[in-house]
């Protein structure tokens, strides 16, 4: 499971869940940089580090010993949770594990060294484990 080693803040601030503002496509990380297939997000949603943990084992039982994979994308906003039946007050809660904000267009997973087919297939059932819609983009 992915979580950062070390971390400046333990906890971040909330920020602001307007629809208009999640659903602003992103600027970096929107082209197939390393390998010939990626796994693009095209809804804006929150990726644990469980679900990226479970399409990498898809990418990587596809690609065997003859592709590689890249994970674009990592884990590293802290969210936290207060326990159960806990009143009101008392400072905020401790942090139960972290996720990765996606925004639309942010290419999430890349493959290189397979066929087309089996790369088009591996991403389809990687993107079926993830909680947003994605599309599978070549490198151009």
């Amino acid at each position: 499971m992915l979580f950062p080693k070390k971390v400046k803040h333990r906890k971040w601030q909330t920020g602001r869940k307007s629809p208009a503002r999640l659903a602003r496509p992103d600027t970096r990380g929107i082209t197939v940089a390393f390998g010939s297939y990626g796994l693009k997000a095209i809804t804006p949603s929150r990726l644990t580090s469980n679900q990226i943990e479970a399409a990498r084992k898809i990418l990587s039982r596809a690609t065997g010993k003859g592709g590689k994979v890249w994970i674009r994308v990592f884990p590293d906003r802290p969210i936290t949770q207060k326990p159960a039946e806990v009143g009101m007050g008392h400072g905020k809660g401790d942090p139960k594990h972290f996720v990765f904000e996606v925004h639309p267009g942010r290419v999430l997973f890349e493959i290189d060294g397979i066929p087309d087919a089996l790369a088009r297939d591996a991403f389809r059932r990687a993107g079926s484990k993830l909680p947003m819609k994605t599309v599978v983009v070549m490198r151009r």
